[in-house]
């Protein structure tokens, strides 16, 4: 039966695939004009690139929202915790979030060049930061509205504040976790094309600009192609891991 349901699954992505390539054939069809190249030419050009150096920007990317990614929810899920567990404290705090979240945090890219100089640090830096108030705010209110009888049943038992986080927060939280991941991915990618844009020769945002200038257009869409390619299986990771570590809450 499991098998029959994954065949449906890739049957269903295979039809997605294919309606997707002829809306874009058919509206480059439909355009004529360079700018809009078909399906066929900006694949083709994809698999030329990688040979030519695409691979190389893409490696670039992938390092800078992995690393982005993984600082974030490293800095963002204990706080978090730690602010849903202790209302007293997060009531401080709150305040100082609240203020500082909705503020467009890539309004701070210049002073970072500046400061972090123009390499792989502030373009990191940045993302991180974007990406932290997004994990911040959704692991503090999952914590926050934990169920207070799933606490009490293990603090009867003796548990410590550290066990409490370890077995009954952490695990709790986890799909509110690996959903604000999912979003922040988008986030992420966003400003990861452009912080590639500035100051920067590697990257697959800058590959797409530089084909851009050039009218290069079937590499344009090479890098856009890897762009979503990044997406896509970064996002296929977290899906996985989602099924890996929750699979307890289909139960």
């Amino acid at each position: 039966m499991q098998t029959v349901i994954n065949g449906l699954k890739k049957l269903n992505y295979l039809w997605v695939i294919a309606l997707l390539v002829i809306m874009w054939w058919s509206l480059s069809a439909l355009l004529e004009t360079a700018a809009l190249p078909s399906p066929w030419l900006a694949f083709a050009s994809f698999f030329s690139s990688l040979q030519d150096g695409l691979l190389v920007h893409i490696e670039v990317s992938l390092y800078r929202v992995l690393s982005s990614l993984v600082l974030a929810t490293l800095l963002g899920v204990p706080l978090g915790l730690f602010l849903g567990k202790n209302p007293q404290v997060d009531k401080y705090v709150a305040l100082l979030i609240y203020l500082t979240y909705p503020i467009p945090k890539v309004v701070f890219m210049p002073i970072l060049l500046i400061l972090l100089g123009i390499g792989d640090v502030s373009k990191i830096v940045l993302i991180t930061l974007i990406v932290f108030y997004q994990i911040l705010v959704t692991t503090r209110d999952a914590a926050k509205n934990f169920k207070k009888e799933y606490v009490l049943s293990v603090q009867s038992l003796g548990a410590t504040s550290g066990e409490l986080y370890r077995h009954v927060y952490l695990p709790g939280c986890l799909p509110a976790i690996l959903t604000s991941l999912r979003l922040g991915l988008g986030t992420a990618l966003a400003v990861l094309f452009l912080v590639e844009t500035y100051a920067t020769q590697k990257g697959v945002g800058y590959f797409i600009m530089n084909a851009l200038s050039r009218m290069a257009y079937e590499e344009m869409f090479a890098g856009i192609i890897a762009m979503g390619a990044i997406g896509y299986v970064l996002y296929l990771i977290l899906d996985v891991t989602e099924k890996f570590l929750c699979s307890w809450a289909k139960l």
